[in-house]
C-alpha cells in the first residue's frame, strides 16, 4: 500500500480525531538501515500501520502531560486508542522516551519521521510482492486463472474477474448471483471497509448464525502472512521463521493483532483492482477495513475468541514458539515431572 500525504493536525492534537496520528502519514521510502528506521519497518507491520508518527509522537508527549491531571478514560475512545499505540511504541524501543521528553520538538519529528519512513517502506515492499505472489494462491495449487491476470496491471482484477471478484464478494452477499454480480462490478453496489470480503473465512464459508466460524482462518491469509514475515519461500514449506525472514530479524515468536489486521488489508488491496493506495479511495476504503479489523480485536468483549484465534495463527505460522504452547506428549518425562509437582503442591494444601 503506498500512501497520499496527510494534512497536519489543527489544533490540539490530543484531541483531535481529524488528522489524527493513526491515519497515514507522508509516503517515503525505506532505504535506511538506521535503527528507527527498522523499528518503524516492524512496528508498522505488527502493531499499527496507519501512523503519522510525527503527530503520534508529539501528541503523545503532550498527552502525558495532561494525564498528571486527568485520567485517560475522559478521553475519547479515538485518542485512547491513539495513546495506546503510542505507550506500544515507547516500550518497544528502548531509551526512546528519555530521547523524546529531553529533546526538542525538531528532535521529536525527526524521530517521528525516521519510524515513517520504516513503516511506509514496508508497507510499499509488502505490496510491491504481493501484488504478484497473491495471484498463486486464488485457485487450487496446479491449476491456471481463467482469463490470465497481469502480474504487473491490476485493472483487470476486483470484481473485474471471476475469480478474485468470488474472493471480495462481501460476506453475506452471493457472488454466483448474476444481478449481485454484475451490481458489484458497476459500482453501483458500493462496498464500505467494514462489509469483510469472504476469502476472510475459512474455506470461503460464511455461517451467519456464528460469523466467529473460521473468521480471519483462510489459507490465503496464512500464505500472505508467511510470505511478509517468514519469507515467501516458507508459504509452500514448514512453517518456521527463516533467518532471512521479518520475523527473525525481529525476534517475532508470536502472531499479534495488528500483524493479522496488516496482512489482511494487504491481500485485500493486493485482490482489488485499485493500483494506488489512498485514504480518500472509495472503492477500496482501506483504511476503514484495517480500523474495522482492529476495533474487532481489540474489543474486550471478544477476548476470549480472540485468544483462541491468535493462538490458532501462532501454531500454525510458529510451531516451535513457547508462545503456542504445545501439549506435553503422554507420558513423557516432563508430563511425569510436572503430574509429580502438581502432586505434591496438592498435598501441601490438604495439609495445610
Amino acid at each position: 500500500m503506498s500512501s497520499d500525504e496527510n494534512s497536519r493536525s489543527q489544533g490540539d492534537p490530543s484531541h483531535k480525531r481529524s488528522g489524527s496520528a493513526l491515519c497515514m502519514g507522508p509516503r517515503k521510502k525505506a532505504t535506511s538501515s538506521n535503527p528507527l528506521v527498522l523499528h518503524g519497518r516492524h512496528f508498522g507491520r505488527t502493531v499499527f500501520a496507519l501512523c503519522n508518527y510525527p503527530s503520534l509522537l508529539t501528541a503523545g508527549i503532550l498527552r502525558l502531560e495532561e494525564l498528571q491531571d486527568s485520567p485517560i478514560e475522559d478521553y475519547p475512545a479515538d485518542v485512547r486508542r491513539e495513546h495506546k499505540v503510542f505507550i506500544e511504541l515507547i516500550d518497544s524501543y528502548p531509551g526512546l522516551i528519555d530521547r523524546l521528553t529531553k529533546g526538542e520538538e525538531e528532535d521529536v519529528i525527526h524521530v517521528g519521521e525516521l519510524l515513517g519512513k520504516g513503516a511506509s517502506g514496508a508497507r510499499g515492499d509488502d505490496t510491491k510482492t504481493l501484488k504478484s505472489a497473491v495471484l498463486d494462491w486464488i485457485v487450487p495449487r496446479g491449476q491456471a486463472v481463467i482469463p490470465p491476470l497481469s502480474r504487473n496491471i491490476k485493472s483487470d482484477r476486483g470484481f473485474n474477474h471471476e475469480a478474485t471478484g468470488a474472493l471480495l464478494c462481501p460476506a453475506g452477499l452471493d457472488w454466483s448471483n448474476p444481478e449481485t454480480k454484475q451490481n458489484l462490478k458497476s459500482g453501483e453496489l458500493a462496498v464500505r471497509g467494514d462489509q469483510w470480503p469472504i476469502f476472510l473465512y475459512a474455506e470461503s464459508h460464511y455461517n451467519v448464525e456464528d460469523p466467529w466460524k473460521g473468521l480471519l482462518r483462510s489459507d490465503i491469509l496464512v500464505f500472505g502472512f508467511k510470505h511478509v514475515f517468514t519469507s515467501p519461500s516458507s508459504v509452500d514449506k514448514e512453517p518456521k521463521a527463516t533467518r532471512s525472514g521479518n520475523a527473525y530479524l525481529h525476534g517475532m515468536k508470536s502472531v499479534t493483532k495488528g500483524s493479522l489486521a496488516y496482512i489482511a488489508t494487504q491481500v485485500r488491496f493486493a485482490l482489488s483492482s485499485s493500483s494506488v493506495f489512498s485514504r480518500t479511495d472509495t472503492v477500496t476504503d482501506s483504511e476503514n477495513f484495517y480500523h474495522s479489523i482492529l476495533d474487532l480485536l481489540d474489543d474486550p468483549d471478544e477476548t476470549e475468541e480472540v485468544t483462541d484465534l491468535l493462538m490458532w495463527w501462532t501454531r500454525r505460522v510458529f510451531p516451535n514458539s513457547s508462545s503456542s504452547q504445545r501439549c506435553i506428549s503422554k507420558d513423557s518425562a516432563l508430563s511425569k515431572i510436572r503430574a509429580r509437582r502438581a502432586a505434591l503442591q496438592e498435598l501441601v494444601a490438604v495439609s495445610n
